[in-house]
């Protein structure tokens, strides 16, 4: 068997993190019409990188085709996200002193959930966003939108037409790019002599420690520590300086990169401490990667035994949500509508649709009432708190919550 070379440092990928077996493109949502059709699925194998730790996929399917005009995610819908993007801008624009002689650039800027608040404080952005629908939502919000995908040569060309970024930022973008090499060097080029860098995108650490294998899918080729994500910007002439750490999607990191000749931004100790953290839990060890996949396997036979016992107690069970990483999760467990009878979601775009693979019926969050099921399956468990207070009434006729990660829960 031949070994796929790493994205990065391109060493042969002889070590598996987990191998969740095939899946369609996790946001590839069927319409009706389209049932009657073949879906393509592919191998779904975490494998990680003996050299430089890097976790990642091997690439089945282009970035062309999964972030094409029918891209079914729009950031906007989630308010708990609004929020956090909101609180995001407030923050740059005191810390780094935006105004409207800045210029602001975000690579996957969709619907523009984010640039809309720099818009309403009058800085300058532009959006960089493969997917024209997205684009579209967010030029309706007054975000100037290039539909493109970010590399060497995009970045040339912005920095050309417009000039270099005082900011440039990406959150959850690091993590879908095929060809890293060529973002973290375009990033580069578009970067203001004096200008910050932040990335945002769900930490490793969190995945491992808390059992998050649900956020494998194939729109996510990479997996990122900091011991990882340091290396790869230094090798660009990128210096990570400063670090967050989010609850976002249960739990990222917020990076801070400068030119690595910028002495304006010196080092912070939060870099230090969490690279501490990181060797501690044993992330510079092969060891610990090995020993992962045994909790997976655990947590999808927790999760059929919880739901065979439901249904032989003559219990009905519906999911909140059509994430992806919900499609990786009833995937990987073979969960279809023997044992969940439909899902929900509070995006236009996915209602009337089917989940890949496993084709269970999006409607919208009303149904729930209408049916009144026993249980409710939440599938973007990283919103727990936000779903559980916007369905609370499904407790008027005993129902319950259920989450499945980091272990399978039934909320009182």
């Amino acid at each position: 068997m031949s070994h796929p070379p790493c994205r990065f440092c391109g060493t042969a990928l002889e070590h598996s993190l987990t191998d969740l077996g095939v899946s369609p493109v996790s946001n590839a949502f069927l319409a009706p019409s389209r049932l009657d059709r073949m879906e393509p699925f592919f191998p779904l194998h975490a494998y990680v990188c003996s050299e430089c730790y890097l976790v990642q996929l091997e690439q089945f399917e282009s970035p062309e085709r999964i972030f094409n005009d029918e891209y079914a995610y729009f950031s906007s819908f989630s308010e708990s996200w609004l929020r956090h993007a909101k609180a995001y801008v407030d923050a740059m624009c005191a810390r780094l002193s935006l105004n409207e002689k800045s210029f602001v650039v975000e690579i996957a800027s969709n619907d523009g959930y984010l640039l809309q608040y720099f818009v309403g404080r009058s800085v300058p952005v532009l959006g960089i966003e493969p997917a024209a629908n997205c684009a579209e939502a967010a030029k309706a919000k007054g975000v100037e939108s290039l539909v493109q995908f970010f590399g060497r040569e995009t970045a040339r060309q912005v920095a050309a037409s417009r000039g270099k970024a005082d900011l440039l930022l990406g959150n959850n973008v690091l993590a879908h790019v095929p060809d890293l090499n060529d973002f973290v060097a375009g990033m580069k080029v578009l970067l203001a002599d004096t200008g910050v860098i932040t990335m945002e995108f769900p930490h490793l650490l969190s995945l491992m420690r808390e059992n998050q294998f649900d956020t494998i899918y194939h729109e996510h080729f990479s997996y990122f520590s900091m011991l990882t994500v340091a290396r790869v910007f230094r090798s660009h002439g990128l210096r990570v300086f400063d670090v967050d750490r989010l609850p976002t999607h249960g739990g990222s990191l917020r990076i801070y990169a400068c030119h690595d000749t910028n002495a304006a931004q010196p080092d912070r100790p939060a870099v230090a401490t969490l690279v501490a953290e990181e060797r501690a839990y044993g992330l510079d060890r092969i060891e610990t990667y090995a020993a992962y996949e045994a909790q997976v396997k655990a947590t999808k036979r927790d999760l059929l035994e919880f739901l065979i016992g439901a249904k032989r107690a003559g219990k009905t069970v519906v999911g909140y949500g059509a994430p992806a990483k919900g499609n990786t999760l009833l995937n990987y467990c073979g969960i279809r509508t023997d044992f969940i009878d439909y899902t929900v979601d509070r995006s236009p775009h996915k209602q009337g649709m089917f989940l890949p693979g496993v084709r269970i019926p999006i409607h919208a969050p009303e149904r729930i009432f209408e049916t009144r099921p026993d249980y409710v399956l939440i599938l973007p468990w990283n919103l727990r708190d936000e779903i559980t207070a916007q369905m609370a009434g499904i407790r008027e006729w005993g129902g319950r919550f259920v989450v499945p990660i980091p272990r399978v829960e039934v909320l009182d």
